[in-house]
């Protein structure tokens, strides 16, 4: 997913990495370098009753930096509403380019793991990409 401001100019984007168990993401620069890393649970759900927490490493791996956390609203709100809170946090002097590469991934990852299909027949599970 790119990210682009003003409209047309490429100021980073997000690749989703292969990875057999847990949600790996690369945050890239607009020279397409790899900045930062982000790596969710094994389990994405929030039928577990809390938070679900992707964690923002540096580019190695080695440096926890932050978090984009989909935050449990309670069994009612989740169970019969489609509204989602997200947390994000990270260094406040992070170049403000990747700040807002960070809220595409927060929107990028809402998408993938959290939001259901759009047609009457799709199941209403985690992981349903919007059609």
């Amino acid at each position: 997913m790119e990210v682009h401001a003003p409209p047309g100019t490429i100021i980073g984007s997000v690749r989703q990495e292969f990875s057999l168990i847990f949600p790996l993401f690369s945050v890239l620069d607009s020279s397409k370098k790899v900045v930062l890393q982000i790596r969710g649970p094994f389990l994405t759900s929030s039928c577990l009753c809390n938070d679900v927490v992707f964690d923002i490493y540096s580019k190695d791996g080695r440096t926890k930096l932050g978090i984009i956390s989909k935050n449990w609203t309670g069994m009612l709100r989740e169970a019969f509403t489609d509204v989602d809170n997200f947390t994000v946090v990270f260094p406040i002097d992070l170049d403000v380019k990747i700040k807002a590469v960070l809220l595409g991934a927060l929107f990028l990852i809402d998408f993938i793991f959290f939001e259901s299909g759009s047609g009457p027949n799709t199941p209403d599970v985690p992981g349903n990409i919007i059609n």
